[in-house]
Parts: structure tokens; sequence; C-alpha cells
């Protein structure tokens, strides 16, 4: 029985596995506005280091 469904079962874990990478990466998402903050910080973080260092 293995043999003739092989493929069957490997398709079977290959939706799985794409399913659950889907449904973490929904979950663990972080909103666009907290995204921009983030993003905004390291910038500003970044250009006080640049300015430091001169």
């Amino acid at each position: 029985m293995l043999k003739r469904n092989w493929k069957r079962i490997g398709m079977l874990i290959l939706i799985i596995a794409c399913i659950f990478n889907v449904m973490g990466k929904l979950i663990h998402k972080l909103s666009l506005n907290k995204e921009m903050l983030y993003s905004a910080e390291y910038m500003y973080e970044e250009q006080e280091k640049q300015e430091n260092q001169k």
C-alpha cells in the first residue's frame, strides 16, 4: 500500500507543512504601524551612532 500511495502521502505532508507555515506567519505578524515605528527608531539610532563616531 505504501508503494502505491507514496506520492499522495508526500503531497499531504507538504500541504500540512505549508498550512502550518502560513498560520505561524499570520499569528506572529507585526502590524504595519509597529513595524514602521521600529524601523524609524532603528534609523534614528543608527544616525545618532554615526554622528557620535565623527
